[in-house]
């Protein structure tokens, strides 16, 4: 007998076909084979249910997201900075208040281990229970010994190196590595959070030590106040600039109608964060138009853990003085600070190229925060 399992109520082709196979072939007195009847069962999958199969569940509506032609004059266009480009002769300069800040948490990244010669249970999992006593690991030992200046020193080194070795660097090590040595002091003493100074020395361990390189590469300017050239970004060389105009996208997701913006909706990735958002940007009358970045393309570059990465914003707001505002509305995010650090040198690299007006980057953790920060974006600058 053979049993199969089917995804429909029609029986198998297989199970027929085995019954259609004869036994025996001997033939009778008559010339002719035996007769030979094969019974087939089926059994209503109702009553024995071999795969749970689940409901159908109907596709949920889609909307279409597009650019209206008639609200053409609320179009908004950005640059596509693909990386930056810095030429430093003598002097250079951090903007401190937008270097992200390390916390050196012993509760993410153990300091301390207790470890043991382990056995093998029969299970094949490893246990402690055995012979042997435990053995603790900590990092005292390594903090008496340390010395924070010899630190200082290596990172310093390492920083020199890594600019003298770019072909726009025309500074050399000897005038670069006082300045960077006076950098790296500051950001251990400043910028890494710990709960006592031995402590603090763990930043010059893996992995904080990458993520201070990190955000000191990202960081260092050349001096513009010192008559040196401003970093400038490097646009994409297979992409022109981006624009409301290029989205057209279908979405599931919630969608709210405007007014403002050259879209007909704004599409919502939570339950009431975007939806607040655009409530706030629409009521506002220095809002000229704005535009959720779903389907834009709009990303800024930034580092991390060795790797590049896009951050996508949320919002773009053209103002009434010319201004264009990155907005962001954010909870919890452990990358906040460096997301934040990537934007303001976005803007900065972008504001000294000049080509694409005057950016602003500003976060909002609360949406009644919005009216605020719209108001403190009072620079003046061309409209267009």
């Amino acid at each position: 007998i053979g049993l199969r399992p089917f995804m429909s109520q029609l029986l198998c082709e297989q199970v027929v076909g085995r019954g259609l196979r004869r036994r025996s072939y001997e033939v009778g007195e008559d010339g002719l084979f035996q007769e030979e009847v094969a019974k087939v069962l089926g059994v209503p999958f109702e009553i024995i249910p071999f795969k749970q199969t689940g409901k159908k569940v109907p596709p949920k509506p889609q909307t279409h997201v597009h650019a209206l032609p008639e609200r053409a004059a609320l179009e908004i266009e950005f640059p596509r900075v693909a990386g930056y480009q810095q030429a430093i002769r003598n002097r250079i300069a951090v903007d401190w208040e937008s270097v992200p800040r390390i916390k050196i948490d012993p509760l993410e990244i153990p300091n301390e281990v207790l470890m043991k010669a382990s056995l093998v249970l029969n299970k094949g999992k490893p246990s402690l229970h055995g012979p042997g006593k435990l053995e603790g690991l900590t990092l005292t030992r390594w903090r008496k010994e340390v010395r924070r200046q010899e630190r200082e020193f290596d990172m310093a080194r390492a920083l020199t190196r890594e600019y003298v070795a770019q072909e726009s660097c025309e500074a050399p090590a000897h005038v670069l590595f006082p300045q960077l040595l006076r950098v790296v002091q500051r950001f251990v003493g400043e910028r890494v959070d710990a709960a006592d100074s031995e402590q603090r020395l763990d930043v010059f361990l893996a992995p904080y030590y990458g993520w201070a390189v990190e955000r000191l590469v990202e960081s260092i300017r050349p001096d513009a106040s010192q008559g040196e050239a401003p970093e400038v970004p490097k646009y994409e060389k297979n992409r022109t600039s981006g624009s409301t105009a290029e989205v057209d996208l279908w979405t599931s997701k919630p969608v709210r109608e405007t007014a403002k913006s050259h879209l007909n909706y704004v599409v919502a990735d939570t339950k009431q964060w975007e939806q607040s958002a655009a409530f706030y940007l629409e009521a506002s009358s220095r809002v000229v138009a704005y535009v959720k970045n779903q389907g834009l393309g709009f990303a800024i570059p930034y580092l991390h853990d060795g790797q590049g990465h896009d951050y996508i914003p949320d919002f773009i707001v053209r103002l009434d003085n010319g201004v264009r505002l990155i907005l962001e509305t954010k909870g919890h995010d452990p990358l906040e600070g460096v997301k934040a650090a990537a934007a303001q040198r976005w803007c900065d690299a972008v504001n000294a190229d000049g080509s694409f007006g005057e950016w602003r980057y500003a976060v909002a953790h609360e949406m009644p925060a919005i009216p605020t920060l719209l108001e403190d974006t009072d620079t003046a600058a061309d409209p267009g």
